[in-house]
């Protein structure tokens, strides 16, 4: 079962989602070939573009034979929304690497863009949305970059919208998504960060066959007017040792000692409580990951991922 995790080549959320579509996000969307980073920019003025449906391949609609990068604009409103629902955008699938950005801010990523391409055309694409990018007061704007290496390409299936996560509405803070990452037999040099998506394993991300030490470092702020008392943060499993620290302060550890085969580390849930007064509020804190991988299957593997309050988390475990 194990191994069969190094097959994955899609990000899952590894939470239960409600199957709640609060914005139905099929149908006409603002298209470009080409690729500018300008592009994610929410300011930027798309009324020039190209409109196409989605989801449908580009090449049944106009773009016959085009390989290469293009780029999907949308907006949506989410002002008539709850506030206190946690929100995911499902955008089926895509052929053959995408990185989507909400409001500018890169939130997710599958398969890789050249020059180190990798294909994730196979990949059901769900991303958390950050709460601290969403507008709820006005338009919010998705840029979706592609890059399709042959054959079909584009946003080609599956039922695309903005959905409501049933148990992530009890997080404060959303972790799942886009952290920095590196193997700690490259170095501690500032290029040797790199991006991964959380939670995934991080064989099908670039690093097959690659068992020891990594890093994964992420940065977050509270909400204004929570409390930093009685916190949990929560990291899923873990393939399968970590130390944690949050802001400096070793927070909690898992490890068995147990040899491959024999070790259940991997499948352990991480919850580790925050001293009080070690969270700022108002400012950045740091998490980082310290990942030992003995064998097979490595990383962050299932969520969920995230900061909750005590009494939150033993509900959660309850239902």
């Amino acid at each position: 079962m194990r191994t069969a995790l190094i097959s994955v080549l899609v990000f899952l959320l590894n939470v239960s989602l409600a199957q709640e579509r609060l914005i139905n996000l099929e149908g006409r969307w603002k298209f470009s070939i080409g690729d500018k980073l300008s592009w994610a920019d929410p300011a930027y003025d798309d009324s020039s573009w190209e409109t196409i449906y989605a989801p449908e391949i580009w090449e049944n609609q106009g773009f016959h034979g085009y390989d290469g990068f293009a780029w999907y604009r949308k907006s949506f409103d989410i002002t008539n929304l709850p506030d206190n629902k946690s929100l995911y955008l499902h955008l089926g699938y895509i052929d053959d690497a995408d990185e989507v950005y909400l409001n500018g801010k890169l939130i997710g990523f599958s398969g890789h863009m050249p020059p180190k391409f990798k294909t994730a055309y196979r990949a059901e694409r769900q991303y958390t949305f950050p709460v601290q990018y969403l507008n709820r007061k006005g338009p919010n704007v998705i840029a979706v970059r592609v890059y399709d290496a042959t054959r079909e390409g584009g946003i080609s299936g599956g039922k695309l919208g903005i959905y409501a996560s049933s148990y992530s509405a009890s997080l404060i803070v959303d972790l799942q998504g886009v952290w920095s990452f590196r193997k700690d037999n490259q170095g501690y040099r500032r290029e040797d960060w790199e991006q991964i998506m959380v939670p995934i394993p991080w064989e099908p991300q670039g690093h097959e066959e690659y068992d020891g030490w990594a890093t994964y470092k992420k940065t977050f702020t509270l909400p204004a007017g929570t409390s930093a008392e009685n916190l949990v943060l929560v990291l899923g499993k873990i393939d399968d040792f970590d130390r944690t620290y949050l802001n400096g302060k070793l927070i909690g550890t898992t490890r068995d000692d147990r040899p491959l085969g024999k070790s259940y580390s991997y499948n352990e849930l991480r919850a580790y409580t925050i001293p009080a007064g070690l969270i700022r509020l108002n400012e950045e804190n740091t998490i980082i990951i310290e990942v030992e991988d003995i064998g097979m299957t490595g990383g962050i593997w299932k969520g969920p991922v995230g900061i909750t309050t005590v009494t939150r988390y033993y509900r959660y475990l309850k239902d």
